[in-house]
């Protein structure tokens, strides 16, 4: 099977289109459920940092699609390295801090070790950004 070089860079950035879509349509579903039903188990603090893990989640979904756009008309390996900022980056900060708000709301103990998670995802997070900035100022 012969890929023309449209093809091929549609199928190198197609993870970045579909991960961003799956990541927003999963903040989604989260926001409503804590906007719903984990308000009625969560103090106010708790749904404060679940909402907070879900509108960064968002942000960062939209950035994934806007890389996916972006990346079909460019021929480069510094996209495929933003979009895995993006994606390690939503699981770690987005994902620590959803798994914090039910460990801290169902008096779990031992496992606050995670919250060093939320803070490497958020420098995966501005990683992604600042080389997205870098690849942008690379363009003519």
């Amino acid at each position: 099977m012969h890929l023309s070089l449209n093809e091929y860079f549609y199928l190198m950035y197609k993870p970045a289109l579909v991960s961003g879509s799956l990541l927003a349509m999963l903040a989604v579903i989260f926001g409503a459920f804590g906007a719903h039903y984990l308000k009625t188990i969560f103090t106010p603090d708790l749904l404060s940092s679940f909402d907070t893990g879900v509108r960064y989640q968002f942000y960062h979904a939209f950035a994934l699609l806007f890389v996916g756009l972006y990346g079909q008309s460019l021929h480069d390996k510094l996209l495929k390295l933003i979009v895995l900022c993006f994606l390690i980056g939503v699981v770690l900060f987005s994902g620590s801090i959803y798994l914090l708000c039910f460990f801290k709301s169902a008096d779990i103990i031992g496992l606050r070790g995670l919250g060093i998670l939320t803070p490497l995802g958020g420098v995966c997070m501005i990683s992604g950004w600042l080389l997205l900035l870098i690849r942008v100022l690379k363009e003519k």
